[in-house]
């Protein structure tokens, strides 16, 4: 395996998924940090939000500003799901760079991905609440791509029907920030 992908990750417990599940805990949530094969000097413009992920509306996007305000990243999650099915299993972040638009996602840490899909190089961006995921639930992933991180982190999902497999909706928090946040006390952002 190349590159610190798994550098640092906590013990964490799986979940079964039952019915509409928060991720809220006491706690802190696990971290898994990577960094993707990208490495350069490119700040962003920090952005927070939310995506609320639904069958109805089951894609969620969103521009990325560079420090100098030109939309420079297409950040995009989408569904995933056993293929020739429209149920939804799981969900996939990836981030474009628009002025490099060969490399089809560079949250990665290698340029090509693999065609294992339970490759653990790159398991840190497929969100997936299933116990038998690579990457549990309740984990904030932390992504550096160039000189900036993207923290991605699940706060609830719902199977339906509860004892399925197939997802109904899922919340993810996304930052896009310029300061590592694993130095970040929990008062800060």
């Amino acid at each position: 395996m190349k590159g610190p992908l798994f550098a640092a990750i906590l013990p964490a417990a799986l979940f079964a998924g039952l019915g509409t599940t928060s991720l809220c805990a006491q706690q802190a949530p696990p971290v898994m940090y990577a960094e993707s094969f990208r490495q350069g000097a490119t700040h962003i413009i920090e952005d927070h939000f939310e995506a609320k992920l639904t069958l109805q509306d089951s894609s969620y996007r969103e521009r990325i500003k560079d420090s100098r305000g030109v939309d420079r990243y297409a950040f995009s999650i989408e569904p995933v799901g056993p293929l020739g099915d429209t149920k939804i299993t799981s969900w996939q972040a990836r981030l474009i760079d628009q002025q490099h638009k060969v490399y089809d996602n560079v949250l990665l840490t290698s340029q090509v991905p693999s065609d294992n899909p339970d490759d653990p190089k790159d398991a840190i961006t497929k969100l997936d609440p299933s116990r038998f995921a690579k990457v549990p639930a309740q984990t904030k992933r932390i992504i550096k791509v160039d000189s900036f991180y993207v923290v991605l982190q699940m706060k609830a999902f719902r199977y339906n029907p509860p004892d399925s497999p197939y997802l109904e909706s899922m919340t993810v928090a996304v930052d896009f920030t310029n300061s590592d946040p694993r130095n970040l006390g929990d008062g800060q952002k």
